[in-house]
């Protein structure tokens, strides 16, 4: 997945159905990768709530992540997996997985980054960028001085993302740290129809791209 898209959403809910309902939203506002992030479900209401994303992002041509669940992202035929645990080995993962499906992992300092770069992840999660109200990490917050050193120290090709409330008005400093995209909760949730501006910001989406690459290759 070298062309991965440069927006991510991470789907937010008070149950699985606002997470499926704010899923199918965004699908058809234009985002083009989902990641399923499910808390404190079972393992039950986890499987069943993937298998209903990934009816939708099939219909909208939307790529699936799951988080954390490589075993139910296999079991969907999801495009891939990302943990936000730093002790998940990604080479072990793959043993479990499809040749096809990606594998992304969570850093929070450069030496988590280069631990997931030598473990081959075809992308890492960099934050949070802010401190979030959702729980989804207890680490301390990046800041722009601390993305710019990280990324300058790493100079790779693997798609490095910032996450943790990013808002449409912090994208133009985050990519001048050298970051390939960001990953989004409530910044869309309050609002998808920024999903566009987003995908302006970040150098268009890679839908046409991909169309482009498709009829050239004919």
């Amino acid at each position: 997945m070298n062309n991965i898209p440069k927006l991510h959403y991470i789907s937010q809910g008070d149950s699985p159905e606002q997470h499926l309902s704010n899923i199918k939203e965004a699908c058809t506002s234009g985002v083009e990768l989902v990641e399923l992030r499910l808390q404190n479900m079972d393992e039950a209401t986890v499987l069943k709530t993937a298998e209903q994303t990934r009816e939708i992002t099939g219909m909208y041509h939307t790529r699936l992540i799951i988080s954390d669940y490589y075993h139910i992202a296999k079991t969907v035929k999801a495009d891939g997996v990302y943990f936000e645990n730093s002790e998940a080995c990604p080479l072990d993962i793959r043993e479990h997985l499809f040749s096809w499906q990606i594998v992304g992992g969570a850093a929070h300092t450069l030496e988590d980054c280069k631990r997931l770069l030598d473990k081959k992840v075809d992308y890492i999660g960099l934050g949070p960028y802010k401190l979030t109200t959702s729980g989804q990490t207890s680490a301390p917050r990046v800041s722009l001085a601390e993305y710019t050193t990280i990324m300058e120290a790493i100079y790779t090709e693997t798609p490095i993302f910032a996450f943790g409330d990013i808002q449409l008005e912090d994208v133009s400093e985050l990519l001048k740290t050298g970051i390939y995209g960001v990953a989004v909760s409530e910044g869309l949730s309050d609002d998808f129809k920024k999903i566009s501006s987003f995908h302006k910001l970040l150098g268009g989406s890679s839908t046409q791209e991909q169309v482009w690459n498709v009829n050239d290759s004919e």
